[in-house]
């Protein structure tokens, strides 16, 4: 089922595969039925997310149900157990620990006493978070989502999760939610959440960036709605990468594979290794494991399908073919970890050694666990506060600094074409006395653009 190969032609060709595993003629389309969903909700409002949530997760609400109520919120908190709520305010505290350290502070610089320059920072005003749910429940995404945004100061959060074939929101979400600090939760899910995020209706705010990971449909409506408002990522599906050397401990890997495989049946569970020894040991371990797992369906196919183990020479060929691919999670289960970690160049999440699987990142760690999938890694970064943060440039010149600048500016305006942009200047800095000079004469047709 785990297939081993040692090729480094056919493994390069088989990396491919599996980051393109989203762009097949089957998600194009998706891409469609998306389209019109977004279509629809944008011109009807809640009326289309009412009729998406029938059609789709066979929820039948009213409009006043859309919103989560506060006796809801409250009776939460009845319904997790002690030690689920020990684990959830460890996780919010540690997570808002590591997040504290990442707020970009504004700055000015006076380095010619004429001109001021710098940076102001100042968050969004509004955050829409989105939580997958339905029959499972992730109060980790919620805590990994909803922290930064506090932390970067968003002043109106708002979570939207898919509800429960009984209407309602599981509660260890709910009370997640509560510890971060966001009551206010909408009961819609799929590409008609996006959708309300950013176009806004009668019951469900407009928000200026969405954030959060989801199916295929999500992170297809979150792609077209970009430009509209701001997204974190298309993040997902799920997926690890692990270089081990014959130090690894079989079982472990296997372990950490599976923790990947069982998210979704497109998940991708990948070893690198040197030794052919560990690479058959893991491939029995992962049958042996599967054998009695409880999303054993799903997660046999995501094996079968976007599994792989490959056989390299050397570390630093694995570090190599890594890079290719760029993975969401890299697992380093090697004797020295941080030799290697030099010739790492992508990868979203990165965990060094034996004793530190991805579980530990997609809980408590801190650093955030929505993280670049499918090759995103060579350009984007995890999920951050600067996610919600936007960042203004301050300038300021005086009359003296300006006159200096002025022929500079008058030559580069010129020979763009734009008379308007050295006028903006030049009637500044002429002498009062001077009657204003305008350019007058147009080189280039006032049509032209860029």
């Amino acid at each position: 089922m785990l297939r081993i190969i040692n090729q480094r032609s056919e493994a390069s060709t088989e990396l491919r595969r599996i980051c393109d595993r989203t762009h097949d003629e089957q998600i194009l389309h998706k891409e469609a039925t998306v389209q019109q969903v977004l279509q629809a909700v944008r011109r009807q409002g809640d009326r289309a997310v009412l009729h998406y949530a029938e059609e789709f997760d066979q929820v039948s609400l009213k409009p006043e149900e859309l919103r989560v109520s506060g006796s809801e919120l409250d009776a939460a908190y009845q319904q997790v157990s002690k030690d689920l709520l020990d684990a959830i305010r460890i996780s919010c505290k540690r997570v808002e620990a590591f997040h504290r350290q990442r707020v970009p502070k504004s700055w000015v610089q006076f380095e010619d006493p004429e001109i001021v320059l710098g940076k102001r920072y100042t968050p969004v005003d509004r955050a829409g978070l989105y939580v997958p749910g339905g029959q499972a429940a992730y109060p980790s995404t919620v805590i990994m989502n909803a922290t930064p945004a506090k932390v970067a100061g968003v002043e109106r959060i708002v979570i939207a999760t898919p509800p429960r074939p009984d209407k309602s929101v599981n509660p260890a979400i709910l009370v997640a939610a509560q510890e971060v600090g966001v009551q206010e939760i909408y009961r819609v899910g799929g590409a008609q959440a996006i959708a309300a995020l950013a176009y806004g209706t009668d019951t469900i705010p407009k928000v200026d960036v969405i954030t959060g990971p989801g199916n295929i449909y999500v992170t297809l409506a979150k792609k077209l709605v970009y430009g509209t408002v701001g997204i974190d990522s298309l993040a997902g599906p799920s997926e690890v990468l692990i270089i081990a050397d014959h130090t690894a401990n079989p079982t472990h890997v296997a372990a950490d594979m599976l923790a990947q495989a069982e998210h979704d049946s497109l998940a991708a569970a990948i070893l690198l290794t040197t030794d052919a020894t560990l690479a058959h040991k893991v491939v029995a371990e992962v049958e042996r494991m599967l054998i009695n797992h409880p999303r054993r369906l799903l997660t046999e196919k995501a094996i079968a399908h976007y599994g792989l183990v490959i056989l390299v020479d050397s570390l630093a060929q694995a570090a190599e073919l890594s890079n290719e691919f760029a993975p969401e999670h890299l697992e380093l289960q090697i004797a020295d970890p941080w030799v290697l970690l030099e010739k790492i160049r992508h990868a979203g999440a990165i965990f060094l050694g034996h004793s530190t699987p991805e579980a530990v990142g997609d809980y408590l760690a801190g650093p955030n666990h929505t993280l670049p999938t499918s090759g995103a890694a060579r350009y984007a970064s995890a999920l951050s506060v600067e996610t919600f943060i936007k960042h203004s440039s301050l300038i300021q010149y005086s009359p003296a600094a300006l006159q200096e600048m002025a022929t500079a500016v008058d030559t580069l305006a010129m020979a763009e074409g734009l008379p308007s942009h050295a006028d903006s200047v030049r009637l500044r800095v002429q002498k009062p006395s001077s009657a204003p000079e305008v350019s007058g004469d147009y080189p280039i047709s006032p049509e032209a653009g860029f």
